[in-house]
């Protein structure tokens, strides 16, 4: 199983949001690159990122932070936050990254999530942002009507890298994963199923380690409090 832990990125320093609430931010490193290093120094082999200025606006990124740890780590990265067009990967993935990650885009534009999953087989992965069932886009704020079930049912015969499965009524809360729901897609899914949102213990991390259907989990918050002790989180396989 693989352990993400997770930058957020907003401003060119690192934050927390609560339930994906832009006006709930807790910033805990001004340092990306020193937050990144941290991980690698302990044994952390990858890494996710998410670029949340570029949700938000197309024009406003994190790409100097981005590129400054892939060039200063020897981490895999996932990147991932407002990449909507195929400019937009391309451009994040000559910065070295190990894949990247749609969301919004893959949703709304089925047909471009087939062409760069083609170009680019397994550095491509989707993001499942689910509100109640349903899908959210935009940085969560666009809410659709769309079950995430009947998305993925869609995009299965994509060579997609990996499927990450946020409940976002559990992100930032620390109240645990919607392990039941995660468990349920990964049953069903070709490709590995990431869980995200909610972590609040190491037990947590035990529990999706033993379904031994989900492939890999991302921690925020419950890193940076201190709630996780990363030299426990480390030795988890």
């Amino acid at each position: 199983m693989i352990i993400y832990p997770a930058i957020d990125l907003k401003n060119q320093k690192c934050v927390r949001l609560y339930k994906g609430d832009f006006s709930k931010e807790e910033i805990f490193n001004d340092s990306p690159l020193d937050q990144a290093q941290q991980f690698e120094k302990l044994g952390f082999q990858n890494l996710h990122i998410v670029d949340l200025d570029r949700t938000l606006s197309s024009n406003n990124t994190n790409l100097n932070s981005i590129k400054e740890i892939a060039k200063n780590t020897s981490l895999k990265i996932q990147v991932g936050g407002g990449l909507r067009t195929l400019e937009n990967i391309e451009e994040v993935l000559r910065l070295g990254v190990e894949n990247v990650v749609m969301g919004t885009a893959a949703v709304e534009n089925i047909d471009l999530l087939k062409e760069v999953s083609i170009k680019y087989p397994n550095q491509i992965s989707v993001g499942i942002d689910v509100r109640k069932g349903f899908l959210a886009l935009k940085g969560w704020t666009d809410q659709t009507q769309l079950l995430a079930f009947d998305f993925v049912d869609q995009i299965k015969e994509c060579p997609i890298k990996s499927i990450i499965f946020t409940d976002i009524d559990k992100d930032g809360t620390k109240e645990g994963v919607n392990l039941e729901e995660t468990l349920k897609l990964a049953t069903i899914s070709k490709v590995p199923v990431i869980a995200s949102g909610g972590v609040a213990k190491i037990e947590d991390v035990f529990d999706i380690q033993k379904t031994q259907k989900i492939g890999g989990v991302i921690i925020g918050k419950a890193i940076y409090d201190g709630s996780i002790n990363l030299e426990e989180l480390v030795k988890v396989k």
